[in-house]
């Protein structure tokens, strides 16, 4: 064979490959612990089959409405969209819909009636309902399972739940879900909950510790739960409770646990590696695992589909409605 002849070999060989498909990742903001480990996620198992560029939008839709035009003009085959603004969502599906980019969104879900703009929207995430039920139902567990006859975390005996709760961002759906069917779940099943007071910290750890401070010196005697809306959260309030006196081994067994005087119930939500390390040693008594792993499975297997004109029967988790992949949230505590 001629070098002619190999050089026509090579070039009919680049001809036939499959181009290289371009994935753009946009997240709200990349310094969220939870977003962030669910991005690395989604890359790790994408690489394989397309190219994916990572973008944070730090909060601002401006950034990120920016950034979408970008990767138009780049050439971009599909957009994966962890929205700044749920409402911003319609404008980016007609914008994309015009450029013929098809868009899955994770993490914080658009409206209905926007997915609905297109049949190229979809949506992969955890219905927030079912993180505050779960947060309702360990927390009865610890109180005896019984409205009518709380146990010994009834620190003052009066059949109440003292609580304080730490809300994601004002107006967020999942925020406010969750801070919503927690509540909601308590009194269904009969427990009452006294709310001392619901505190925004926008889902920041450091935001969670400086307002936990003032928390406990206008709440601290009457506390008797903490529900955070997620882990970051949860993580700051008992950093700044440990150095304001809870969270001693009082009974001097040699480790923190529930049995101490000065230990109070904290809950989170999404199952950070910080987080099960808190269960661990004895801080926090649990978290709702918000699955980021099988979502970035889900989204990752969804997005090779549409990349690649696959069957959407092949897929490990079903599609509800067309358009959504529901993945459940799972307890975390400490194993007895």
């Amino acid at each position: 064979m001629n070098k002619w002849s190999l050089l026509l070999m090579v070039g009919l060989m680049v001809s036939c490959r499959v181009p290289e498909k371009k994935v753009s990742l946009l997240l709200y903001n990349g310094e969220d612990l939870f977003v962030g480990n669910f991005s690395r996620h989604i890359v790790s198992m994408g690489e394989p089959m397309a190219d994916f560029q990572t973008f944070d939008a730090r909060n601002s839709q401006v950034l990120q409405n920016e950034t979408i035009e970008n990767q138009i003009n780049s050439g971009s085959d599909l957009m994966l969209i962890n929205p700044v603004d749920r409402l911003g969502a319609y404008s980016v599906i007609k914008k994309l819909r015009a450029e013929n980019i098809p868009v899955i969104f994770f993490n914080r879900e658009p409206l209905l009636k926007d997915l609905q703009l297109w049949d190229q929207t979809w949506y992969v995430g955890a219905r927030a309902e079912q993180s505050g039920q779960i947060q309702a139902q360990l927390v009865m567990e610890l109180f005896g399972n019984d409205p009518h006859h709380l146990n010994r975390f009834d620190r003052n005996g009066d059949g109440r739940i003292q609580t304080i709760i730490l809300k994601g961002e004002q107006g967020h759906q999942d925020a406010e879900i969750r801070t919503s069917e927690v509540v909601r779940t308590f009194r269904l099943k009969g427990f009452d909950l006294d709310l001392l007071v619901t505190e925004v910290a926008n889902w920041d750890r450091d935001e969670a510790y400086d307002k936990m401070g003032d928390l406990i010196t206008n709440y601290g005697e009457q506390l008797e739960l903490v529900l955070s809306n997620n882990d970051a959260m949860a993580i700051g309030a008992i950093t700044r409770m440990r150095q304001m006196g809870f969270f001693k081994d009082n009974n001097e067994n040699g480790r923190v646990d529930r049995e101490d005087e000065s230990w109070i119930p904290v809950l989170g939500i999404d199952g950070l590696d910080q987080a099960v390390q808190l269960i661990s040693e004895g801080y926090l008594l649990g978290t709702v695992l918000n699955d980021s792993a099988s979502m970035a499975l889900a989204i990752t297997e969804l997005a090779e589909a549409i990349l690649y004109n696959k069957s959407f029967d092949d897929l490990s988790f079903p599609l509800e409605d067309g358009k959504y992949i529901w993945i459940d949230y799972q307890v975390f505590t400490l194993k007895k």
